[in-house]
């Protein structure tokens, strides 16, 4: 491996490092805020959140500020589910809002560019049932991860079928079905064909006949929509 990309992975690690430890000081608030409006691209959410609900029981948005963290409470919103990784100011913000205006707090990791892990699925199998409602469910910017997160909650939950579920990965949200971001749709219309046409539920199917590999290696994406995702800036 090249010591440039040794050196692009070892800023990563700092940069995750930096947000694993509690907002103690002004400069630390400063750092996080920077974070959240700069390097995470903030500053376009203000003008858009991406935000819509979806049921009486969930809600689906980009990756909320404090302000969109008070916006929730006020409307009776009892849980904020973050679908992202650790590793940004922003975070750090949003876990203290929560706790400011009493909400839950949950994570559960996802990806919008590979076939979902066994177990991620597993864990949304198990979590999703228990989640104090309503929720706000949420990624960076709302596409891709939220409309997977969206999906499964109104399958596994609902229990609504993959024609309903799937509208939740959609253009209207800035979601991209023909670049890399559309295994997320391959993956629900695996499901859909070779599981919930047979009568077999999701967690069986997950279990029994669920190849993520398989399913990346038989994917292939579109030119046009890599680069359309690439210049979104989109993780």
């Amino acid at each position: 491996m090249s010591n440039a990309s040794e050196a692009v992975k070892a800023r990563r690690r700092a940069r995750r490092a930096r947000w694993q430890r509690p907002l103690e000081t002004a400069q630390d608030r400063r750092e996080a805020w920077a974070s959240l409006l700069l390097s995470d691209h903030g500053f376009l959410r203000l003008a858009y959140r991406n935000r819509r609900q979806v049921t009486p029981d969930l809600w689906r948005s980009a990756q909320p500020s404090p302000r969109d963290i008070r916006w929730a409470a006020q409307r009776g919103i009892r849980t904020v589910l973050s679908l992202r990784g650790e590793g940004n100011g922003g975070d750090l913000l949003e876990q203290e809002a929560c706790t400011r205006h009493n909400l839950n707090f949950e994570r559960i990791v996802m990806w919008s560019r590979g076939a979902p892990p066994k177990d991620s699925l597993y864990t949304a199998l198990d979590r999703f049932p228990q989640l104090e409602r309503p929720i706000l469910l949420h990624c960076k910017s709302g596409a891709d991860r939220a409309g997977l997160g969206a999906a499964l909650f109104r399958i596994i939950v609902d229990g609504a079928p993959v024609a309903i579920a799937r509208k939740e990965l959609s253009l209207r949200y800035g979601h991209i079905r023909h670049a890399k971001t559309g295994i997320l749709d391959a993956f629900l219309d695996a499901f859909e064909t070779t599981g919930e046409a047979r009568g077999i539920d999701l967690r069986t199917w997950v279990t029994d006949h669920y190849d993520p590999a398989a399913l990346k290696a038989s994917f292939v994406s579109n030119r046009a929509g890599d680069t359309l995702l690439s210049l979104l800036r989109r993780e």
